[in-house]
């Protein structure tokens, strides 16, 4: 049987680029799949190979030889090959448009990556002509008697494993089945597609018992070695982890692509701005790994226009809003990162809205980040109201109000001035409070508070209840400078120094030094004590939800820097837990405290009332240098805003009592213990929440408690 003598397939490689990440932008979060444009050619014959094609053709239409039945294999050949022409000029534009949107894509890498294959038929020595198809109509087929896949020189694989892969990826070529060009290809796509061959080439030997057809296959490499460059960020360990299960094997490219996906889905679940760009198989089965990761460049500072949305001139110096973001110039940019300085800022108070854009910066690689503010109002006035806990005589009659003056951005560097009055049937308080948010030059955070007061509060905590129905108010006069910072996660730190001017004074405003009972007002026997005080508090809050777990603890010292001013300590500590149980929440709170040496009176520790034990009266159950307060609350949903809660609270002055200069309470015949128990609603309002309460004392004589925020 005469043989197809110079007739075999040949394939021809083609380098794709990979895409990088897109242009990096806050809103873009889409992850573009290292893959996700490689398509492998051998579906058609590339441009290139088109005049051979033609020049084989010509050349067998001149010299035919015959073949023994059913008809001339070569006018076969031929005529197959004349209907695919115009199948291969569509594939020469549709290639050349694509490479061009390649070359102009914006997220054209210029990192090669890995070879693909296409199909062409070839012999070699010939001159070339173009052949036009005559007529239209389906492919003709060729009779494939066995197919064989062998190495590249055309010898049996080394591994059986390996050949079988190619086998099990064929679907068209089989034996004793009649194929198209198409077919092949198609086929020659499949077993590059398995990922194990860098290379396929399909070649048909005329045998005694027909066409052979083989494909002629290049294994990868055994993966042996990992060379990563430009992942700075990336943990070596995730790397490392990636990889091991294919050290020592044959590197499968599905399987490279999906270790690629997972390195990229650890900078989008990090927030991170980072993509694998390139990947490279080296000699020696050494995988080159080529990591992009955008580093701000810049941040820049814009302030729009609160009407119009336009660029225009801020009152906040942009150094003052910078130094409270946590991302600097030289990181890989966080999304995450992002948006909790964006938090940051809005915390600040002063700006209204905050975004960050991030931008290309030009070819480097690196990302410039703008940041949008738009800056509230910065001053204006004020006024509310609310209920003070040192009346007594009615739910109602507590009734306060408020107006003050306050400017958030002084200077433009986030300082607060405060300037407030409240007043009351008896309450009264002017403040002016100067805070600056982050001390200049100080990188702990630290902030700064200086506070002028002047008080008049009732003293019917301690020293209420007086027969001849006579009041009596303590007044203060206080000045103060402290410093607060954080100094562990969700723990924050106090310190500064106090100075206080008390004393008590009848209802025609009167200093006095004794009440009713003939008990002292004063530690020093004068209208007035004098305390310089050096106070340290440290405060912990869970997530900062009223309902979350936070501990409290407080100490201050009396200094006696003259011999009249007082000397003592005093400690104060406060918990408090939350709880859910379904749409329930329980909460558990404790506090308790004592005083150690020369204090005034009316300092003492007061029991009883709407923050302390609910069924008794502002200070009934006690007064002493010691006290501890429990309460146990279950609150739960109604309507809306609405909710119910049942509580129970107790509390004792642990024996204290009369050691309290005077002992007030035992003048009065507190009980020094007392517990309570009711029900009550809280509807969230502006102000806070509106709590109603009522509740029974351990005397069962109840009691309606009104309150305005969060219980202490």
């Amino acid at each position: 049987m005469p043989r197809n003598e110079g007739v075999r397939f040949t394939s021809s490689s083609l380098r794709v680029p990979l895409s990088p990440p897109p242009p990096p932008h806050h809103h873009h979060r889409h992850h573009l799949p290292l893959f996700s444009n490689l398509q492998f050619t051998s579906q058609t014959l590339i441009a290139s190979t088109q005049s051979s094609i033609d020049q084989f053709l010509k050349k067998i239409q001149k010299n035919p030889r015959k073949l023994h039945k059913p008809q001339n294999i070569q006018t076969l050949i031929a005529s197959s090959l004349a209907r695919t022409q115009f199948a291969i000029d569509q594939f020469v534009k549709n290639f050349k448009k694509t490479h061009k949107r390649f070359q102009h894509s914006r997220y054209l890498s210029k990192s090669s990556l890995l070879c693909s294959a296409s199909l062409a038929l070839t012999k070699p020595d010939e001159s070339a002509v173009v052949a036009q198809p005559k007529g239209g109509g389906s492919e003709e087929r060729v009779l494939i008697s066995e197919v064989f896949v062998r190495n590249k020189d055309g010898e049996e694989l080394e591994r059986k494993d390996l050949e079988n892969e190619a086998l099990a990826a064929l679907k068209a070529c089989r034996p004793n089945s009649a194929l198209t060009v198409r077919e092949v290809q198609e086929d020659v796509h499949r077993i590059i597609s398995s990922g194990y061959f860098c290379s396929c080439m399909p070649v048909a030997v005329d045998t005694r018992d027909g066409i052979r057809l083989v494909f002629q296959v290049e294994p990868n490499q055994e993966f042996q070695g990992l060379v990563c460059e430009g992942a700075n960020v990336l943990p070596a360990k995730f790397i490392e982890d990636s990889f091991r299960d294919g050290y020592g094997k044959v590197i499968n490219i599905r399987r490279l692509d999906e270790v690629i996906d997972s390195i990229n889905g650890w900078y989008m679940e990090q927030g991170l701005f980072g993509l694998v760009s390139g990947v490279e198989i080296l000699s020696g089965g050494i995988i080159r790994l080529q990591v992009s990761e955008a580093e701000v460049n810049n941040i820049s500072i814009r302030f729009l226009d609160r009407k119009t949305g336009e660029p225009t001139v801020g009152k906040t110096k942009p150094e003052t809003i910078l130094r409270q973001l946590t991302t600097k110039k030289g990181q890989v940019y966080s999304m995450l990162q992002g948006k909790r300085d964006v938090d940051t800022v809005l915390t600040m108070g002063i700006m209204e809205d905050v975004s960050i854009v991030p931008q290309p910066a030009g070819d480097t690689g690196k990302v410039d980040l703008t940041m949008n503010v738009v800056e509230r109002v910065s001053g204006g006035f004020s006024a509310g109201g609310g209920i003070s806990s040192g009346i007594t005589s009615g739910p109602l009659s507590g009734l306060i109000g408020s107006f003050a003056y306050s400017h958030r951005n002084v200077f433009g560097r986030n300082q607060k001035l405060n300037v407030s009055l409240e007043r009351g049937q008896i309450d009264s308080i002017f403040r002016i409070n100067y805070t600056d948010p982050w001390i200049e030059g100080d990188d702990k955070r630290t902030s700064r508070s200086i506070m002028i007061q002047n008080s008049r509060t009732p003293g019917t905590l301690v020293h209420g209840n007086q027969p001849d129905n006579s009041s009596l108010t303590i007044g203060r006069v206080t000045a103060g400078l402290e410093f607060s910072r954080p100094f562990r996660p969700k723990w924050s730190g106090t310190t500064g120094l106090i100075f206080q001017h008390a004393g008590a004074r009848d209802d025609r405003g009167n200093p006095i030094i004794k009440d009713f009972y003939s008990s002292p007002l004063t530690a020093s026997g004068n209208t007035h004590d004098d305390t310089l005080l050096a106070k340290f508090e440290s405060v912990y809050t869970g997530s900062g939800d009223p309902g979350s777990s936070m501990f409290v603890f407080n100490m201050e010292q009396g200094l006696p820097v003259l011999p009249e001013w007082l000397f003592f300590n005093r400690v104060n500590a406060r918990a408090r837990k939350g709880l859910d149980i379904g749409p329930a929440r329980f909460l558990l709170s404790l506090s308790g405290g004592h005083v150690v040496g020369n204090f005034s009176p009316h300092e003492a520790f007061a029991i009883g009332g709407t923050n302390s034990v609910r069924g008794y009266e502002e200070g009934a159950v006690g007064a002493g240098r010691s006290y501890v307060v429990g309460s146990g609350e279950i609150a739960f949903p109604l309507s809306g805003p609405v909710e119910g809660a049942l509580f129970a609270d107790y509390g004792t002055d642990l024996g204290s009592g009369p050691t309290v200069p005077g002992d007030p309470a035992g003048a009065r015949l507190k009980p020094g213990s007392g517990y309570g128990y009711g029900f009550g609603v809280r509807v969230d309002s502006p102000l806070g929440p509106l709590r109603l309460e009522y509740a029974f004392n351990d005397k069962k004589a109840g009691r309606f408690h009104f309150g305005v925020g969060h219980r202490n």
